[in-house]
């Protein structure tokens, strides 16, 4: 269309008016004019019709060489989608210009034939009958000519702003890209940093045991999982205890048993296994320091579900989430001296104190447990000490789920289902576990459920990492109807309140006050009675300042950390008796898995090649099961999908929702040390 002839009309800028029933005009809106007449009106349309294709491509066309100069910028995958769906929305118009045309035709027919009508002589009413008609076929015709123009107005916008848009997604990729790059530069320098401050404290041992447990090498530990680096650098672990071959899985060819490069201490070790059921250990090798290339693992996780992404073990913790659930009874003591409590709402301090002492073993935890594999369980057996033995399985690995059930001699049980939903955002990490959370008292069948608050991990590329949890919990008594509200107040550097801080009100089934809650979820709870007290205006008021402090009372204070916790992931005291190993458990128990016991024993790199054994066999499980579902489908047989072995889903006659209780026989399997149902997952 470039190349012009005399006479020619450009059909991109030309106007096609229509006449009359025969006739039409073509023109350019300036000195070239065009009427046009056809034998007859089914002729004229198909030429209108024609016509406006032929311009609607001329416009395409037109668009394209116009901005054929600037393509070069954007990616051809990007500009060949918004071409297609430029292409699809020309095609679009196109149909209803057609369509509109049909209208206008018809239109024009049915207008004729009603003033033909109108001409005859007839009653007055059809008359006026007929010219209302003919007035609404004028305004339909009117209304879609309107709606076909505005269509065609879009398309013309959106192919002129076609080339913005392609220029702002190309600048927003570059942007990612250069926020990747600034990212991974200031990971660089702040492992640079941590590597000069290690180069100052810490000198690599140049004989196997020449180093010993110094302070130094342990803070050095806490940085390992901000290195950075291309070339992995490995300094000696201050101790190496290996597990004594009795003790391995039953798995043939198992590498799990090796020589300890410390003869003395790997005897040290047996004797204390052989004494764990008189004392239970008070301390676990020490963390060695592994550096780690965390940018390469990191940048391909941002948006993900954490869950799904294979981890390397220098990210874990030598325990797996099942213990980890466990350590909620690490003050059981607040819940024996609730169930000694007369009154219900005493009773719900001392379970609201129990909720936030649950949180305060992460403190300093920033290490990931390790996912149960499917099937996996873990049992505490507390009975004789403690007075409480638990039991917990995993029941489901995607979602991850794991199911808890806890009962004590001293009048209550404690159950739950837990499921792990984590985001990685880039700077933080959000683990947000879902699931209700059941305690019952025995004596006074008390029933309280609970949901747990959101976990966040910041600092997760550079700086030093740190926890926080942040929202609400309700705690409600489902037999009297009193509640606990607590709030976990976000960290703000521009607060002046205290860290970590929680506060909390119990109320009776009116919403009247009875008690305060104020404390850390770190440190410690302390409950005010509230006594009504009357305000100056003759109405109650709350008691305030010295009269509050009077009532205070103590629920709950943390335990302080062992001895070079720092060098040993921060665990408490329950948390170093977790990975022990007990006698007569399950096949199943987590105390047996492999991978976390080569990484608890400082053997990082078999413990990665095991976790991807391990995990490659739970995969070709999964895929079984679901090869026999789909050739049961085929063949129309029933198929009965993965149930856990311990715990039974049903719904729960309280909160009516589908969740896992335990239906009981673990322990007495384990005094017959019947194991023949448990599958095989190590």
């Amino acid at each position: 269309m470039r190349h012009t002839c005399r006479g020619t009309i450009n059909l991109a800028t030309a106007n096609i008016t229509v006449e009359d029933s025969c006739n039409f005009i073509i023109s350019n809106g300036g000195a070239q004019t065009y009427h046009l007449k056809a034998s007859s009106e089914v002729e004229r349309q198909r030429w209108v019709t024609a016509l406006e294709l032929a311009k609607a491509k001329a416009v395409k066309m037109l668009a394209e060489s116009d901005e054929s100069g600037d393509e070069e910028s954007v990616s051809q995958s990007d500009k060949t989608e918004l071409q297609s769906t430029l292409r699809t929305l020309s095609s679009k118009v196109e149909d209803l210009s057609t369509c509109n045309d049909l209208i206008a035709k018809h239109g024009t027919a049915l207008q004729r034939s009603l003033s033909e009508l109108e001409a005859l002589k007839l009653p007055a009413e059809s008359s006026e009958k007929i010219k209302q008609v003919n007035e609404r076929a004028t305004l339909f015709r009117i209304t879609s000519n309107a709606m076909i123009n505005a269509c065609r107005d879009f398309l013309v916008l959106a192919q002129t702003h076609s080339k913005k848009w392609q220029k702002s997604l190309q600048y927003e990729r570059d942007q990612r890209i250069r926020l990747e790059e600034t990212l991974e530069q200031l990971a660089k320098q702040h492992n640079h940093l941590e590597r000069a401050f290690r180069g100052a404290t810490v000198l690599p041992a140049t004989t196997p045991g020449s180093a010993g447990p110094g302070k130094g090498q342990g803070c050095a530990g806490k940085g390992d999982m901000s290195d950075e680096d291309d070339e992995n650098e490995f300094f000696d672990a201050p101790e190496i205890i290996t597990m004594p071959e009795s003790l391995g899985h039953k798995r043939t060819g198992s590498n799990i048993s090796g020589a300890s490069s410390d003869i003395s201490l790997d005897e040290q070790y047996k004797h204390q296994l052989e004494e764990t059921k008189k004392e239970k250990r008070t301390r676990i090798p020490y963390k060695p320091n592994y550096s780690l290339n965390l940018w390469s693992i990191m940048k391909n996780c941002i948006g993900k579900e954490l869950s799904k992404i294979p981890m390397p073990v220098n990210f874990n913790e030598p325990l797996s989430m099942l213990q980890r659930l466990t350590e909620d009874l690490e003050y059981h003591e607040l819940l024996d001296r609730a169930a000694r409590c007369e009154s219900a709402l005493e009773q719900l301090c001392y379970v609201a104190a129990f909720t936030v002492s649950s949180y305060s073993t992460t403190v300093f935890r920033t290490s990931k447990p390790f996912n149960p594999l499917l099937g996996e369980t873990f049992e505490l057996d507390r009975l004789e000490e403690n007075g409480y033995r638990s039991l917990c399985e995993q029941v489901s690995h995607h979602p991850p789920a794991a199911a808890h059930h806890a009962e004590s001699k001293h009048g209550w049980t404690l159950r739950q289902e837990i499921k792990i939903t984590s985001k990685f955002r880039g700077k933080y990490l959000s683990i947000m576990p879902l699931g209700t959370i059941h305690c019952i008292f025995h004596a006074t069948g008390h029933h309280y459920t609970w949901k747990k608050v959101t976990t966040t991990v910041h600092n997760i590329i550079v700086g030093k990492l740190w926890i926080d949890q942040s929202g609400e919990i309700d705690i409600v008594n489902h037999k009297t109807g009193d509640k606990c509200n607590l709030k976990f107040v976000p960290y703000s550097y521009f607060s002046r309140d205290v860290a970590r801080k929680v506060t909390g009100e119990v109320t009776d089934p009116s919403g009247k006050v009875h008690f305060a809650l104020l404390g850390t979820w770190d440190e410690k709870m302390d409950c005010f009675k509230v006594q009504p007290a009357t305000g100056e205006n003759g109405g109650d008021a709350r008691q305030r300042g010295h009269e509050a402090e009077e009532s205070r009372v103590t629920l709950w204070k943390r335990n302080p950390l062992p001895k070079n916790a720092e060098n040993m992931y921060y665990f408490s005291e329950l948390a170093l008796t977790l990975n022990a190993w007990e006698g007569g458990t399950a096949p199943t128990d987590s105390r047996l898995r492999p991978d976390q016991r080569l990484m608890e024993n400082g053997r990082w790199d078999e413990a990665n090649a095991e976790k991807q054994r391990l995990e490659e066999k739970q995969r070709l499980s999964r895929k079984k099961r679901e090869a026999e579902a789909m050739k049961a489908s085929e063949d129309g047989t029933p198929y009965d999908p993965y149930k856990a072995l311990w715990f039974e889903r049903k719904k729960d006659p309280v909160t009516k929702e589908l969740t896992h209780i335990y239906r009981g026989e673990y322990w007495d399997c384990k005094e017959k040390q019947d194991w023949s149902l448990c599958p095989d997952i190590f």
